[in-house]
């Protein structure tokens, strides 16, 4: 649409009027007064209340004034009796329209977007995954958001990549990671040819029943998606039974994200250090830097034999590479001063998007996205579930790959104690270890002294992050194998810990220390205050993550450096494709 068309003359288009404003940290239609005399007013878009207005085709269109909208420190204008439009056309006048970070949710990066909300909530598809995940994430925890990306060939241009009836399958997954404090965030590909087990997965039908569908086992991990009638729950399922992290919400797009997401944000720049022209993905390159776009944006994440040893396991870093160049122009300054690709990339990421009930709005998007968008991309960090051929296949024709359990679990390890994978806390950690080995040396001077008898322990059991009913198999072991007739279950703690660890008094000492050599808690367990408890006051154990079960020892402490032969990149860095 061009000037004239919008109402403006000169060719000035009213979404490049847009300007941050510092104090508001939101984005201002400002006209000067000149411009407002010379230029016809733009019109407000005019929309039923039931229908929500739609942008055009060619550009985004910018929200008109809306009833009641005051410019900063101006009066409103008048009404006239017949219900015309306000009075104050020649004044300036300021549209705040709040400003989100949807497009970042699709790759992990971070870009505002503007969020006319009946529009957007209508471009968004979502989906009842009958119980799979937490159902919505918690401000102060770690979230864990699955990224789906399906090859289904639905839209405009995609049944020509072949096997266009295909229901779709697990083709790209990620799961992305946000550290508790969000400082850092870790996005783990799960390679689509791995052979794992697909658990038992029920599914809401269009009808509003529940189907049971048969888990499966030793199969490739695409398949969790789209076979036998599987959703994206069934996904999220295997990816909790593959890695012991429970997933809150999960994402899905198909080929048309790629290509909407990289033509809105202008292009997506990627570097090849070599000549390419891929038969099969129809990619065609020379060798150095490119912009890349829709088709041909699509082409470079789905080409598998122009990089590397041709397989998925090299495709996965391309994508990697792709979407942090993505994150990197999205927080560009010229797409962040831009409200015009601010328009087009909540557009291309609303329609691009499937997305569970708890997530099924743009309010509940724009606060997932607040919790993300002050994370720096030096601290985002791309890496992939570290595998090995599949040692069931003959030696010249390996397809699938299984789980290298010796770097997969330190890994998995990391992300589940919410440990991060770049140095965003490496002072902070230093400082924290200077501190915990004081503690850990007064903590071992407490184990030295007398224990309580096993009747005279006080204690209350609270779970707090330890498997499901720890707290109440505790107590029991704690009554009947030991003797410990005080101790009482109170259930789930109000929050989670990190590790288990036993809070007690200082004239607790003797009874913490019975305690202590009961469960073979070791001394970084043992949390003392600073003031005497009253008489018959319990001390406080709760159960972490570590906790396996009462008289066998708590797992190993988290690791905090990641093994070197696992796969990282991060996203704040350019690496070309080879």
């Amino acid at each position: 649409m061009d000037a004239q068309s919008r109402g403006r003359a000169d060719e000035i288009d009213p979404a490049d009027q847009w300007v941050l404003n510092p104090r508001t940290g939101h984005y201002e239609l400002q006209l000067n007064d000149s411009a407002a005399r010379e230029r016809p007013k733009v019109a407000a878009p005019r929309r039923s209340s039931s229908a929500p207005a739609a942008p055009t085709t060619t550009s985004p269109g910018v929200p008109g004034p809306r009833r009641g909208d005051t410019p900063p420190g101006g009066r409103r204008g008048s009404r006239s009796r017949k219900g015309g439009g306000g009075g104050g056309g020649r004044r300036k006048k300021a549209l705040l329209i709040t400003s989100g970070t949807l497009a970042l949710l699709l790759v992990g990066g971070a870009a505002a977007a503007y969020l006319y909300y009946d529009h957007l909530n209508g471009n968004l598809s979502v989906t009842d995954i009958a119980g799979a995940g937490t159902g919505g994430f918690k401000k102060d925890q770690a979230i864990n958001i699955l990224v789906i990306g399906t090859d289904k060939r639905s839209g405009a241009g995609n049944e020509g990549y072949g096997d266009k009836d295909s229901v779709g399958h697990a083709d790209t997954t990620i799961l992305f990671h946000i550290a508790k404090d969000r400082s850092n965030a870790t996005a783990l590909s799960i390679p689509r040819d791995l052979i794992t087990n697909i658990p038992d997965c029920p599914t809401k039908q269009p009808d509003g029943t529940t189907k049971q569908i048969r888990g499966a086992k030793g199969v490739r991990f695409n398949t969790s998606l789209g076979q036998e009638g599987r959703d994206a729950g069934c996904t999220m399922r295997t990816v909790k039974d593959l890695t012991g992290i429970e997933v809150d919400n999960f994402m899905m797009v198909d080929f048309n994200a790629v290509k909407t997401l990289s033509t809105a944000v202008g292009g997506v720049p990627v570097c090849l250090e070599k000549d390419v022209d891929d038969e099969d993905s129809k990619l065609k390159l020379s060798k150095g830097e490119h912009k890349l776009e829709g088709e041909q944006a699509l082409a470079f994440v789905r080409t598998r034999h122009a990089f590397g040893n041709e397989s998925d396991l090299d495709r996965i870093k391309t994508q990697q590479q792709f979407l942090g160049s993505m994150m990197r122009e999205m927080k560009s300054k010229e797409t962040l001063t831009s409200p015009k690709k601010f328009f087009s990339l909540a557009e291309a990421a609303t329609k691009s998007l499937t997305v569970d009930q708890g997530l099924g709005s743009i309010d509940k998007l724009t606060d997932l996205a607040g919790e993300l968008k002050d994370i720096d991309l030096k601290n985002i960090t791309f890496t992939t579930m570290p595998v090995l051929d599949n040692p069931a296949e003959p030696a010249n024709r390996k397809a699938t790959v299984v789980v290298n359990q010796g770097l997969a679990e330190p890994l998995l390890q990391m992300i589940r104690g919410d440990v991060s994978l770049t140095e965003v806390e490496k002072k902070e950690q230093a400082a924290k270890e200077a501190a915990d080995a004081d503690a850990k040396a007064k903590q071992d001077a407490l184990l030295q002294g007398n224990r309580a008898p096993a009747g005279d322990v006080r204690v209350s059991v609270y779970n707090g992050g330890g498997p499901k009913g720890a707290a109440s198999t505790t107590l029991q072991w704690l009554q009947n194998s030991k003797g410990m007739s005080k101790a009482s279950n109170q259930g789930n703690a109000p929050a989670k810990v990190d590790a288990t660890q036993l809070e007690f008094a200082p004239n607790q000492a003797d009874q913490a220390r019975a305690l202590a050599d009961a469960l073979g808690l070791p001394a970084t367990a043992l949390k003392m205050g600073t003031t005497d408890a009253a008489a018959k006051t319990p001390m406080k154990l709760t159960l972490g993550p570590d906790f396996q079960k009462a008289g066998s020892p708590l797992a190993p402490p988290v690791p905090q450096e990641l093994p070197k032969d696992v796969q990282q990149a991060q996203a704040d860095k350019a690496i070309c494709a080879k």
